[in-house]
Parts: structure tokens; C-alpha cells; sequence
């Protein structure tokens, strides 16, 4: 569906990708499974992100095949040929790789498949295997957070920068970077980031953050789900970015209401991610949100939703310093709390 009843037209376009509106199933346990899929489909969305293979995934079980094949070589040098080679039949990989082609297979919207990783190596050749499973993109999912005192912000940016290389070299297939927020100077890292062949930024990646549990005396991962407060991040550096760098603009953690889409494509994102409000409302709730898109456009005027995306970027609104330390100034100057 390209339009609603109101005749708005909602298409978007990202990472070179015709979609038919600019609402995307970000990568969950609802792009999981093809049934999933096709309700997600059939509710609206313009795309979907499978969830990512893992570079741990890959490296476990290249592992333990290498431990297979090498079993018993201490007995006889010729033990080595006791094995044949060993494919991944059955393994997550081979399931990841099912999951890719039969989404394509199955689905009419646009197929992204994420790639999951944080050290330049090897691993990063599954994209070329993303590829020929028919995803229509690949979204590479860096995961790393800098513990190590050593690491300098130098070393930290560059391993960023190899990955998207590593990867980019290995297909022919539009490559987006979903990246964490935490650089001293984010607007250069995102265009050294397409400078390196990134078609697409996704801001921002929602690290996992652990918690310590009193009663075990343990420290266990604690996910939370997001909330529409957590959107204006990824939307100031939205419309920074937006006519600055020659890269499609992805918005994902904490879209979810009609009014969360509209503020993000107006601060100039190509298409907005969700994940946690299907989670909590179901598929169902793409209607909900693109029938609100609809209906804002249409009170205004907006023929396209084209015509808004990055109407109000920071090149566009009347005042660019909004997005930055005026912002901050206003904020605390204009804030009265209960006790203030």
C-alpha cells in the first residue's frame, strides 16, 4: 500500500530501496520467523531488518568443527582425513542463511539482514553469504564498547571504519552502519563512515546494559524496552546529519506513536525504525501509525511524505542553533519543577 484512504502518498526511499512507507520492522523476535514476517507484511511495514547472526555465533562454531576435524590428530598424522569436510548443516549459520531466503521468498517488501560484530576478521565474509540468500540489503550491527584504557579514541574509530571496509568489499548490496552514539565527534565519524562505502546510518544502536542482582550477587544483562523520551537523540543528530552527508538516515529506539514517526522524518530520516511498540501492541500497531502519519499530512497539506522528510533538519528550520548548546541553555532556563 503506497497510500491510505486519505490519499496521502507514503512512500520513502532508503539505502536506494523503493519502500512503500517509511515505517520498518527493526530486527526482533518478530522478523524472526516467516509467519511473523508476513503479519508484519500484512500490517503495513516497508521493510524489514531479520535479526543479526552473530560474530560469536560464527566464531563458535568454525571452533568447534576446527576441534572436530583435529580430533584423534594425536594419534596419526593421517587422522586428519578420518573426517570429511564439514558443512554447517543444522547450524545457526545454515538457519540465518534458510531465514534470509525464505523471507525473500515469501515477502513483497524489502529484506535486510543484519550482521553483528565488533572485531575486523573473516566473519565479515557471511555478508557476501547474506547476499546470495537474496537480502535486498545488509545492515552491519557494531557492537563494541570501548572498556580498555588502552584503547584510544583513534584505535576505536579506525576498528569501526575496518569493519565497514571489511564488509563492503565482500557485496554488491547497500551496506547501512548501525552505530553507537559514543564518539567526541560524532558528525565526522558518520562521514568517514560513508566515505568508507556505508550507504545508510542507523542512529543509534541500544546497547544491552547489564544490572547487578542482589539476591544471586551476580551480574546478569537487563533489557528494557524503549520509550518514546529515548527518541530525541537519534533526532538531533538526524537533522545534523540530514544534507550534510551523502547517506540514507535511519531512525530506531523509541518511535512509538504516530507523532514520534512525524518528528523524525521532519528532522530528516529516510525511514524510522520500531521494534519495542510492536513488541508490546503487535504488528497490528504499523496501522495505528501509519493512518496517524496520514491523517497529520493531510491536515497540513503534505501531498508526500517526501515533501516533509527534513523540513525541519537543522539546515532547513529557522533556527539552526535549536539543535545544539542554545538548545541546552533554553532547556534549563524554561524548566520550572515542583519544588523550583
Amino acid at each position: 500500500m503506497n497510500t491510505t484512504t486519505t490519499g496521502v502518498d507514503l512512500r520513502a526511499r532508503y539505502l536506494g530501496l523503493e519502500l512503500r512507507n517509511p515505517v520498518v520492522a527493526s530486527a526482533s523476535p518478530l522478523t524472526a520467523s516467516v509467519d511473523s514476517l508476513r503479519r508484519l507484511e500484512d500490517a503495513g511495514v516497508g521493510a524489514v531488518v531479520l535479526p543479526s547472526l552473530f560474530e560469536e555465533q560464527i566464531e563458535h562454531e568454525e571452533m568447534a568443527a576446527h576441534h572436530l576435524m583435529l580430533y584423534g590428530s594425536e594419534v596419526s598424522p593421517e587422522a586428519r582425513g578420518f573426517f570429511p569436510e564439514v558443512r554447517h548443516q543444522g547450524t545457526a549459520i545454515d538457519k540465518h542463511l534458510k531465514l534470509i531466503a525464505d523471507a525473500k521468498a515469501a515477502l513483497d517488501v524489502p529484506v535486510i539482514a543484519s550482521l553483528n560484530g565488533y572485531t575486523p576478521g573473516g566473519w565479515t565474509s557471511y555478508a557476501r553469504q547474506f547476499q546470495a540468500a537474496g537480502a535486498d540489503a545488509i545492515e552491519l550491527n557494531v557492537y563494541f564498547l570501548a572498556t580498555d584504557p588502552a584503547d584510544t579514541s583513534e584505535a576505536v574509530e579506525q576498528r569501526y571504519v575496518d569493519l565497514v571496509a571489511a564488509v563492503c568489499r565482500d557485496v554488491q548490496r547497500p551496506v547501512a552502519v548501525k552505530v553507537a552514539p559514543y564518539f567526541s565527534a560524532f558528525a565526522h565519524m558518520a562521514q568517514r563512515l560513508v566515505d568508507t562505502g556505508a550507504s545508510g546510518l542507523v542512529l543509534f544502536n541500544r546497547f544491552v546494559q547489564p544490572d547487578i542482582m542482589l539476591d544471586e550477587l551476580e551480574v546478569a544483562p537487563h533489557l528494557v524496552l524503549s520509550t518514546s523520551d529515548e527518541l530525541r537523540l537519534a533526532l538531533r543528530w538526524i537533522a545534523i546529519l540530514h544534507g550534510h552527508v551523502k547517506a540514507s538516515l535511519a531512525a530506531t529506539g523509541g518511535a512509538h506513536t504516530a507523532d514520534d514517526v512525524l518528528k523524525l522524518l521532519l528532522a530528516g530520516a529516510d525511514c524510522v525504525m520500531v521494534a519495542s511498540s510492536l513488541l508490546q501492541k503487535g504488528p497490528g500497531h504499523v496501522r495505528t501509525l501509519l493512518d496517524g502519519v496520514a491523517r497529520w499530512m493531510q491536515e497540513r497539506d503534505y501531498e508526500s511524505v517526501r515533501q516533509l522528510t527534513g523540513s525541519l533538519s537543522q539546515r532547513a528550520c529557522p533556527d539552526p542553533a535549536a539543535f545544539e548548546r542554545a538548545n541546552y541553555m533554553k532547556a534549563l532556563k524554561s524548566y520550572t519543577g515542583r519544588f523550583a
